[in-house]
């Protein structure tokens, strides 16, 4: 056995079990390194990743076929000379239509044992197989009636699809409004009830005398603001998931919005020694946009800096006219750990949090706390109906190295009409 044998890789790619086995066991003891995958884009990925010398292929497989596969592979200047063998028990036609793809040569089922290692050499040796110029002319308009019938096929199959995945993202959409409605009404009656106990005389005495019931009282308080507080995202995400959203076009002054939002969040950043700074200095005052989702989005944005920032950090919040845009331009940017830049392309899609799940119960100005993950999206669709833009951009996640994350809002000066289209296509 030559040590070239030795070193020589074959892909074989085989969705029959039994096949398979045996001829993978065939070439192993011919001396050729074999590796093996049970369908086509398998065998592609494993081709790309390996660059075997040699790729032997079924040409019926469940989800390409043999001729599909080898056009794909051909379009890769690396697989441009690598010889593909297909096995087949298909009549000369199709045969000749295989070799048309691209195909060096194939092999009848069912393997001839005794022929199977001198075969393969042949073809690593260069070797390929013929077919009359006319024939050939033949098989690839053959092959090319039949590339087309099977993208008319696919093409169909992914319009079904495509209407079915609409259809269950509207009954989603239409659950989640409902969900929303649903929790909303029994809350609000919950929360009369909490602002009653605080107000009523002898429960305020209680409290003052007995630190368990003042405990008990203001933690049934604070869980029922977080309630009404996620009932409400929802509400907006479901608004703009459905293109309700109407804005209320005033005038706003980022000079004082921002830091209004800013000191809602005192006693968080008390409690975890952040600071946030803000220089208004730049920031304009003369916009015209709809203020409460305004407050929404910085809400959110400055809340997910917090979430994300170590204790002890700082959170660099500014607002300025874009010179190239002329729109304002708000960032929030903190010192945190971090987004990796595969979350980056999700990270502003309803129900995506970075956090990890087991802490969605938790305070959402605690470090690494999270909630639904509707957040970002509420902000995306706000800026949207805004017909402005949002991004972020860091370095990637480091819980060392804290490379930290910016957000970036681009908002026109002057909104007048909301932003027509849904923000999740």
């Amino acid at each position: 056995m030559s040590a070239a044998v030795l070193e020589r890789t074959i892909l074989y790619i085989e969705d029959d079990p039994s096949s398979r086995r045996l001829v993978e066991r065939m070439l192993l003891h011919a001396g050729y390194r074999v590796l093996v995958a049970e369908c086509g884009l398998e065998g592609i990925d494993i081709a790309r990743r390996e660059i075997p010398d040699l790729i032997l292929t079924d040409i019926n497989l469940p989800d390409l076929s043999g001729r599909e596969l080898t056009t794909m592979l051909r379009g890769d200047e690396r697989f441009r000379t690598t010889p593909i063998v297909a096995l087949t028990a298909q009549g000369s036609e199709e045969r000749d239509m295989t070799l048309a793809a691209g195909i060096t040569g194939y092999l009848t089922k069912p393997v001839d044992i005794d022929s199977l290692s001198k075969t393969v050499e042949y073809y690593l040796g260069g070797g390929h197989d013929k077919v009359e110029t006319e024939k050939m002319s033949q098989a690839r308009n053959l092959y090319i009636q039949e590339i087309v019938r099977r993208l008319e096929i696919r093409i169909r199959e992914l319009e079904s699809a495509n209407k079915a995945l609409t259809r269950l993202d509207r009954i989603k959409d239409t659950f989640i409004q409902l969900t929303a409605h649903e929790l909303r009404t029994p809350l609000t009656v919950v929360s009369g009830y909490g602002g009653l106990l605080e107000a009523t005389p002898s429960i305020k005495a209680l409290m003052d005398t007995d630190d368990s019931a003042k405990t008990v009282i203001t933690g049934l308080v604070s869980s029922i603001d977080r309630m009404q507080n996620v009932i409400n995202e929802i509400m907006t995400i479901s608004r703009i998931m459905t293109n309700q959203i109407d804005l209320s076009i005033k005038h706003v002054n980022l000079k004082t919005v921002i830091p209004e939002v800013i000191a809602s969040f005192q006693d968080a950043t008390q409690k975890r020694r952040l600071t946030i700074h803000f220089d208004p200095t730049n920031a304009p005052d003369n916009m015209r946009a709809d203020i409460e989702l305004l407050r929404l989005a910085l809400n959110n944005l400055i809340g997910n800096a917090i979430k994300y920032t170590p204790d002890g950090g700082s959170i660099t919040v500014s607002a300025k006219i874009d010179e190239e845009t002329h729109q304002a331009r708000i960032s929030i940017k903190d010192c945190g750990i971090g987004i990796s830049k595969e979350e980056q392309k999700t990270i502003f899609e309803r129900f995506h949090t970075a956090s990890n799940t087991l802490l969605h119960s938790t305070s959402k100005t605690a470090f690494g706390g999270g909630g639904l993950g509707l957040g970002l999206a509420v902000c995306k669709g706000i800026v949207a109906a805004h017909s402005g833009s949002i991004w972020v951009e860091s370095a990637g996640r480091d819980h060392e190295k804290l490379p930290g994350s910016e957000f970036i809002m681009l908002l026109p000066m002057t909104t007048q009409n909301p932003a027509q289209g849904k923000v999740w296509g």
